[in-house]
Protein backbone atom coordinates (compact mmCIF):
# COMPACT_ATOMS: atom_id res chain seq x y z
CA UNK A 1 0.00 0.00 0.00
CA UNK A 2 1.35 3.53 -0.91
CA UNK A 3 0.88 6.68 1.38
CA UNK A 4 0.55 9.54 -0.15
CA UNK A 5 -0.24 13.30 1.09
CA UNK A 6 -1.60 16.39 -0.83
CA UNK A 7 -1.57 20.05 0.15
CA UNK A 8 -5.66 21.21 -0.52
CA UNK A 9 -6.02 24.51 -2.30
CA UNK A 10 -8.99 26.70 -1.71
CA UNK A 11 -10.81 24.84 0.62
CA UNK A 12 -11.12 25.65 4.42
CA UNK A 13 -9.44 22.43 4.80
CA UNK A 14 -5.20 22.15 4.37
CA UNK A 15 -4.42 18.55 3.00
CA UNK A 16 -5.63 14.90 2.70
CA UNK A 17 -3.72 11.87 3.42
CA UNK A 18 -4.44 8.57 2.08
CA UNK A 19 -3.25 5.36 0.87
CA UNK A 20 -4.10 3.35 -2.97
CA UNK A 21 -3.63 -0.23 -2.21
CA UNK A 22 -2.30 -2.60 -5.37
CA UNK A 23 -5.87 -2.59 -7.06
CA UNK A 24 -6.07 1.19 -6.87
CA UNK A 25 -8.41 1.00 -4.01
CA UNK A 26 -8.55 3.91 -1.92
CA UNK A 27 -8.27 3.39 2.20
CA UNK A 28 -7.81 5.45 5.48
CA UNK A 29 -8.43 8.83 3.68
CA UNK A 30 -7.53 11.48 6.45
CA UNK A 31 -8.46 15.47 5.93
CA UNK A 32 -7.01 18.02 7.93
CA UNK A 33 -9.09 21.25 8.99
CA UNK A 34 -12.29 21.59 7.30
CA UNK A 35 -16.06 20.76 8.52
CA UNK A 36 -15.17 18.10 10.47
CA UNK A 37 -18.80 15.63 10.15
CA UNK A 38 -18.45 15.71 6.53
CA UNK A 39 -15.09 15.21 5.68
CA UNK A 40 -15.51 11.80 8.04
CA UNK A 41 -18.65 11.18 5.80
CA UNK A 42 -16.98 11.59 2.96
CA UNK A 43 -13.89 9.47 4.47
CA UNK A 44 -16.24 6.45 5.38
CA UNK A 45 -17.95 6.51 2.02
CA UNK A 46 -15.02 6.16 -0.01
CA UNK A 47 -13.05 3.89 1.86
CA UNK A 48 -12.56 0.58 -0.11
CA UNK A 49 -13.50 2.25 -3.30
CA UNK A 50 -11.74 2.55 -6.55
CA UNK A 51 -9.65 5.36 -7.21
CA UNK A 52 -11.43 5.84 -10.82
CA UNK A 53 -14.56 5.77 -9.11
CA UNK A 54 -13.94 7.99 -6.53
CA UNK A 55 -12.56 10.54 -8.90
CA UNK A 56 -15.86 10.33 -11.57
CA UNK A 57 -18.28 10.89 -8.62
CA UNK A 58 -16.33 13.81 -6.97
CA UNK A 59 -14.56 15.52 -9.66
CA UNK A 60 -15.97 18.82 -10.44
CA UNK A 61 -17.87 19.78 -7.09
CA UNK A 62 -17.73 23.60 -6.04
CA UNK A 63 -18.46 24.66 -2.40
CA UNK A 64 -20.48 28.07 -2.03
CA UNK A 65 -20.28 28.76 -5.74
CA UNK A 66 -15.55 28.50 -5.56
CA UNK A 67 -14.43 26.63 -7.90
CA UNK A 68 -13.56 23.49 -5.89
CA UNK A 69 -14.70 22.14 -2.91
CA UNK A 70 -13.31 19.63 -0.01
CA UNK A 71 -14.74 16.45 -2.07
CA UNK A 72 -13.25 17.98 -5.24
CA UNK A 73 -9.34 18.34 -3.75
CA UNK A 74 -9.88 14.66 -2.80
CA UNK A 75 -10.34 13.88 -6.82
CA UNK A 76 -7.31 16.06 -7.75
CA UNK A 77 -5.05 14.52 -4.91
CA UNK A 78 -5.89 11.01 -6.28
CA UNK A 79 -5.45 11.81 -9.87
CA UNK A 80 -2.42 13.41 -9.01
CA UNK A 81 -1.13 10.53 -6.49
CA UNK A 82 -2.00 8.15 -9.18
CA UNK A 83 0.15 9.57 -11.79
CA UNK A 84 2.92 9.41 -9.51
CA UNK A 85 2.27 5.74 -8.84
Amino acid sequence: MNHYQYRNYGTCSQAVEFDIDENNNLHNVLFYGGCNGNLQGISRLVEGMNCQEVIARLDGISCNGGPTSCPDQLAQALKDALKRK
